[in-house]
């Protein structure tokens, strides 16, 4: 202690100020040249008494941020009492808790990209396998023309495949990660929904399913036309594919002072009660899922939706259709 400047500096202050004071009792008489030189001691003790307690209890924070950096961050040091020490204890204290739940999440962000990876190769592992299989029956050069146009055409829709699955991942991360910025503009929901809906027009035409729009051509909504556009095609195309031939799939839409809804209703086979709560989590497949499905285009949806300050929930029963129902709040609530 005694060697930091600051304390010295502060010794020799009090010890020239002790010495003033002394020199100037004598002019009194010798009393107050004792009483004054006990007074400076007494008051140089206890400074440096106060200044080796305040040492110890910072040397008590020192080994504390010690364990922080070690990764202990359960200690408590909290001190309900008054002045700067304490002030500083208590906010090493939150730094700490926050440090703890920083950690926490990085752990969670492991696990979840380690099940993501794990995912994403299980996803590719089959068409992968498809592919090396077909491209090996391609090197018969005895195959009938036939086949080798079959193989041709399987292998071009798995690569298709693969291609929507590694573009609709970067698209999943690039959300969860952040760094898409959705635009904020107003736009017509009947422009959105006829847009949404040219994707789907063919294979609809296909199952021979009917379509009904329903809503108010003055109705807005206020964000970004092309990922609500991406969001509300996954949306359709679950309903195209789970809407048996002569279907119908309905889509209605509302506004009203706090959000602007959107209700898409098929008349399709219907998602299983106990499935309802999971089908919004990435790679996830139902008891009525196709073999083809991959689990994405819903997590997507719902990701889009929810970055955007919507919310998206669900209503279905077996046999009786499904229902989304979407809401664009026009406040952050």
């Amino acid at each position: 202690m005694l060697r930091n400047p600051e304390v010295q500096k502060l010794l020799l202050v009090m010890g020239l100020v002790s010495l003033i004071a002394v020199l100037a009792a004598f002019l009194i008489s010798m009393s107050a040249v004792w009483l004054v030189l006990f007074t400076c001691m007494v008051l140089v003790g206890s400074s440096l008494w106060f200044t080796r307690w305040r040492y110890r209890e910072i040397e008590k924070l020192s080994h504390y941020l010690r364990k922080i950096s070690g990764g202990e961050y359960s200690l408590d040091v909290r001190d309900n009492q008054e002045g700067e020490l304490s002030i500083l204890k208590n906010e090493i204290y939150k730094l700490t808790l926050m440090l703890g739940e920083q950690k926490s999440l990085l752990q969670q962000d492991k696990v979840y990209l380690t099940n993501s990876i794990s995912d994403i190769s299980h996803q590719l592992k089959t068409p992968l396998t498809s592919l090396m299989v077909m491209a090996d029956l391609l090197r018969d050069a005895n195959l009938p023309a036939e086949k080798r146009a079959e193989f041709t055409r399987t292998i071009r829709v798995q690569l298709e495949r693969m291609e929507w699955l590694v573009s609709s991942l970067l698209k999943l991360s690039k959300i969860d990660a952040g760094t898409v910025e959705f635009k904020k503009a107003p736009f017509s929901v009947k422009r959105l929904i006829e847009k949404a809906v040219q994707a789907v027009l063919v294979p609809m035409d296909i199952k021979e399913q009917t379509l009904v729009l329903e809503g108010e051509d003055e109705i807005t909504f206020l964000g970004d036309l092309n990922w609500t556009i991406e969001a509300l095609i996954n949306l359709l195309k679950n309903a195209v594919e789970h809407t048996p031939v002569g279907g119908e799939i309905r889509i209605s839409f509302e506004e009203n002072v706090l959000f602007t809804k959107i209700l898409i209703t098929d008349t399709g086979k219907g998602i299983a009660k106990e499935d309802l709560p999971y089908i919004f989590q990435r790679f996830y497949k139902g008891k009525n899922a196709s073999d083809e499905s991959v689990g994405i285009g819903l997590a997507m949806a719902h990701s889009i939706i929810t970055s955007q300050n919507g919310d998206i929930q669900v209503k279905s029963e077996q046999d009786r259709g499904t229902q989304f129902q979407i809401k664009f709040y026009k406040q952050i609530i």
